[in-house]
């Protein structure tokens, strides 16, 4: 019997109920609020498949690099940005894409930015994850990353409930490239900076090991899995370019959080989050009045985790264990209270400032990296305190 027919046949249960899930959401969605929530639905599903095939991973990726100068990871996201830019930022400069109208997700640098990106890189070393990997990795079966989820979406909340304390910290004016040098001299800037930050990461791995993993790997059964890194840049790209056309903007995951921990704030009634300063910004309060069902980042989030629910069946991997070492458990904790206030504080995470800030020419989406880059080395040094390897 092949590996494959093993899997499907030790634990079918996993597959079923993730097939019913998305089916039944999909249904929902679209009988309750439009076809478009259902695509939203189903495209976070596909998200989720993506990222779990091919271990798409910000996090390890960047803690490869840093600690090992192993490449492959961070040259997927680099692929994975060249694309964008190249379909994306064309599209929100013109301002439609296929006839629909879009927009890119811009915002100062500041402070804020600076800040917040930091405490989000400790965070994903300790933690385990980023904005993705914690959704992906929860709904893939690890009982862990939903403890820095639940960690993630509080830390976020108190960042909204705190806004005051730092929506004023000094900062630019919201800029983008395209903006400062025209469109083409802006899409050949970027993919510039991220080819060159490709070479020296590909030199750095050579110098260390001999020679440089390639992106295109092994595996490449499409339904099973494992992917390639190349295929996972792809096929998040491309599934990043039309969240762009049903959305409106591009992908992005932690603005629902904040929501969700502001509406269990409001049910327990410790609090009426429709005063807070965060959620009176005219640009937050229709998503605070609206139903959570109806939020796009909502919707995509939770299929996000579907999907990788799904694809952790179908690989035959999905195997939760209660059992967790309460070191594993205090860095879930502060990684996940690190992630939610890091990514409200620098207005995005990996996804909605690094990746969705490049595509959409935003100075802070490059201004976000360095400092992340930095809160990560922090937090792999101090990995080995909570027992986690380094």
């Amino acid at each position: 019997m092949s590996a494959t027919a093993t899997r499907a046949a030790a634990a079918p249960w996993p597959v079923l109920a993730a097939a019913l899930l998305l089916a039944g959401g999909a249904a929902w969605f679209g009988a309750g609020h439009g076809w478009r929530q259902a695509a939203l639905w189903a495209l976070g599903a596909g998200l989720g498949v993506a990222l779990y095939h091919a271990t798409f991973s910000f996090a390890g990726g960047f803690r490869a690099l840093l600690g090992q100068r192993r490449s492959a990871a961070f040259r997927a996201q680099l692929v994975m940005l060249a694309i964008l830019v190249v379909l994306m930022l064309p599209a929100i400069d013109a301002g439609s894409l296929a006839g629909a109208p879009v927009r890119g997700i811009v915002f100062p640098l500041g402070v804020a930015v600076v800040v917040g990106a930091f405490l989000f890189g400790v965070g994903m070393q300790l933690g385990g994850g980023c904005g993705s990997g914690t959704l992906y990795t929860a709904g893939g079966g690890s009982l862990r990353m939903l403890l820095t989820l639940a960690f993630f979406v509080a830390g976020a909340t108190l960042a909204a409930w705190q806004s005051e304390a730092w929506s004023g910290l000094p900062a630019l004016p919201a800029a983008t490239l395209p903006g400062l040098l025209g469109l083409w001299p802006a899409v050949g800037v970027s993919l510039a900076l991220l080819a060159a930050a490709g070479a020296a990461a590909w030199l750095a791995e050579r110098r260390r090991h001999g020679a440089a993993t390639p992106l295109r790997g092994t595996g490449g059964a499409w339904l099973h899995g494992p992917w390639p890194l190349l295929w996972g840049a792809v096929a998040l790209a491309l599934l990043n370019l039309a969240t762009l056309w049903l959305a409106g903007r591009p992908w992005v995951i932690t603005a629902a959080f904040p929501l969700w921990g502001s509406r269990v704030i409001e049910a327990l009634g410790l609090d009426d989050p429709a005063f807070w300063a965060f959620w009176e910004d005219p640009t937050r309060t229709e998503a605070f009045l609206r139903p959570v069902l109806a939020d796009r980042t909502t919707v995509m989030d939770v299929g996000l985790m579907a999907g990788a629910l799904l694809a952790a069946g179908l690989a035959g991997r999905f195997a939760p264990r209660l059992a967790m070492p309460w070191r594993h458990a205090v860095a879930s904790v502060l990684g996940g209270l690190l992630l939610g206030v890091g990514a409200v504080v620098a207005s995005g995470c990996n996804i909605s400032a690094y990746v969705a800030g490049i595509a959409s020419g935003s100075l802070h989406g490059w201004g976000w990296i360095i400092p992340a880059l930095a809160g990560n080395w922090v937090g792999m040094r101090l990995r080995p305190a909570f027992g986690l390897p380094a």
